[in-house]
């Protein structure tokens, strides 16, 4: 059963025709990015709700008033490689993030994911750790990722995804219950060969131009 207070699947107009042209498979290489952009926008502010602020004294040109700025410390971590195509719409957001980077793949033999790279900010434990991939399919990777990320001492994650298999939704949420995520469209289901039906085929390859 989905926990469906800690799963946010976006319905926007824009994110329905973004999600058309991705999904497309003679959309090319440009016009994929420029539509992977818009959705990673809304995506990054969904995952950037209600995080603690502060008040601020700003001097507008009429008189003092009360401003805001964000009082917590933002680390993204994007699950290489696909995951660097959602890192720039939070980072436009929030300039200050710290990247962290973690390599994965997926074994096409044991369908399982493969760790070949770690590279985590220091201070996880204190931060909003968002955790970023454009598919959560099996959930493998994401499960593999967010619990490494919590043995270093992260306690507040947000997961963040283009689109997710059912299958994967549950395994998160039975695995890391207390992780939220945030996605553009949950599809039906997974195929023999793990791969997310309708889906929109291997998002890394597509972001860069390798299929």
């Amino acid at each position: 059963m989905q926990n469906t207070e800690k799963i946010l699947e976006i319905d926007h107009p824009i994110i329905a025709r973004d999600l058309t042209i991705l999904r497309n498979k003679s959309t090319t290489t440009d016009v994929f990015r420029l539509a992977l952009g818009r959705i990673s926008t809304i995506l990054a502010y969904h995952a950037l709700m209600n995080i603690p602020m502060k008040d601020i004294p700003v001097e507008t040109p009429i008189q003092m008033t009360t401003g805001y700025k964000i009082d917590a410390e933002i680390v993204v971590i994007p699950i290489l490689r696909a995951g660097l195509g959602l890192v720039d719409a939070i980072t436009n957001f929030i300039p200050d993030a710290r990247v962290g980077h973690l390599g994965m793949y997926r074994d096409e033999v044991t369908k399982k994911p493969v760790d070949y790279y770690v590279n985590i900010p220091n201070g996880i434990e204190n931060a909003l750790v968002l955790v970023v991939d454009p598919m959560l399919a099996t959930g493998g990777s994401a499960c593999d990722a967010i619990g490494f990320l919590k043995s270093q001492g992260a306690k507040n994650i947000r997961f963040t995804c283009l689109i997710s298999a059912p299958e994967g939704v549950a395994k998160l949420q039975e695995e890391h219950p207390d992780v939220s995520i945030i996605t553009a469209a949950i599809d039906e289901k997974l195929n023999e060969n793990k791969f997310i039906v309708p889906g929109l085929g291997d998002a890394g390859d597509r972001i860069f131009g390798t299929t």
